[in-house]
């Protein structure tokens, strides 16, 4: 495979952009004030971020873009846009939709086992060059039999459902569109209404549902509280739909196994960020959905709006978020109204080496 989802790999845009007549500036430095990346903002007609190490499209920035036309998210998850900004100053939002579902969802499947098996300990007793099997299982369980339950059953939420039907679980899940019955039935799903109604019964609570003010800091203190003592969570959708202190005291306290995900906020996060020190979790980089596989998808998505966006054809429904000023096609499906930017300032802390 060819990495192109770095600074080095530029998407494999740049002969196609310089053709066309355009200039790309491709930077990794894009967090705090005067970043190269805003100081290029005032001739920007399109800005390309990556939902894994994100430029943080704020209302600000977007008022130092006065000739933007587009935030484009090479991947899934335009939260680090501020669409109601967007939506105001009629910039266009769009990303790659599909274009790395199946990667995020078999992380996911990844990180319950890794989890629910106590695989992360284990390996470590190898690396320390011990034999404690006793340490090594007292946390490990089967999957088999567990109700399972995610947040959200779109493109990601029910491919984890998918994979998981032949492990035995018993399969949850939560989201404003409900399922047709016969895919309810084929797989053997229980559909509830709201998470809060859903996580009550799960021992394994993935979180596959978009970032936005109705998400938000959703698995605080309080629902975490309602949840099962000792369950798990695992979260490849937005950080910021945990409240983060929350999160850290439930696995402190027990109530919570484990945590695992790949997703943080801000990203990159800071050196001082209590998820990478807090007890029984799994966290990695966001890395789930940029495989090599998917980087070449949401490359030539990219690509694919581009040309849409220069030859005056509309982009396809289902990449778009904003258009017109108003949320539309996944947007419209998915997201609500608003902000989900504030405290991304605090990315810049990485930067700085805190």
């Amino acid at each position: 495979g060819e990495l192109l989802g770095c600074v080095s790999g530029e998407l494999g845009l740049r002969k196609f952009v310089e053709a066309r007549g355009h200039e790309l500036i491709v930077t990794s430095d894009k967090d705090g004030e005067g970043c190269e990346m805003e100081r290029h903002l005032p001739e920007a007609e399109v800005v390309i971020s990556q939902p894994f190490w994100p430029f943080y499209l704020t209302r600000g920035r977007m008022e130092m873009a006065p000739r933007l036309r587009m935030a484009l998210t090479a991947g899934i998850g335009s939260d680090h846009v501020d669409l109601q900004a967007a939506m105001e100053r009629r910039v266009d939002v769009a990303e790659v939709t599909y274009c790395n579902s199946e990667s995020v969802a078999e992380h996911v499947v990844m990180m319950i086992l890794a989890l629910v098996r106590n695989y992360i300990p284990s390996h470590d007793q190898v690396l320390r060059g011990g034999w404690n099997i006793a340490d090594c299982v007292s946390r490990a369980y089967d999957v088999e039999g567990m109700h399972v339950g995610t947040v959200a059953a779109g493109r990601i939420g029910l491919s984890v459902l998918k994979r998981l039907q032949p492990f035995g679980c018993r399969l949850h899940y939560a989201d404003r569109h409900r399922l047709p019955a016969e895919v309810e039935a084929k797989y053997g799903l229980t559909y509830h209404a709201t998470a809060q109604e859903m996580v009550k019964v799960c021992d394994v609570v993935t979180i596959n549902c978009p970032l936005h003010p109705e998400t938000e800091h959703l698995f605080d203190a309080k629902l975490l509280a309602t949840m099962k003592r000792g369950a798990y969570i695992v979260n490849t959708a937005r950080g910021k739909i945990c409240n983060r202190d929350d999160i850290a005291a439930a696995l402190a306290s027990g109530q919570l196994a484990g945590y695992a995900g790949d997703v943080w906020f801000p990203q990159p996060a800071p050196k001082d960020h209590p998820w990478r020190s807090m007890p029984n979790h799994g966290m990695t980089p966001h890395t789930s959905g940029t495989t090599l596989s998917a980087q070449a998808r949401y490359a030539a998505g990219v690509r694919e709006i581009l040309e849409d966006l220069w030859d005056g054809r509309p982009i396809r429904t289902p990449y778009q978020i904003v258009t017109d000023g108003q949320l539309a096609g996944a947007g419209a499906h998915a997201y609500s109204k608003g902000n989900a930017t504030d405290g991304s300032e605090e990315a810049a802390k990485f930067k700085a080496g805190k």
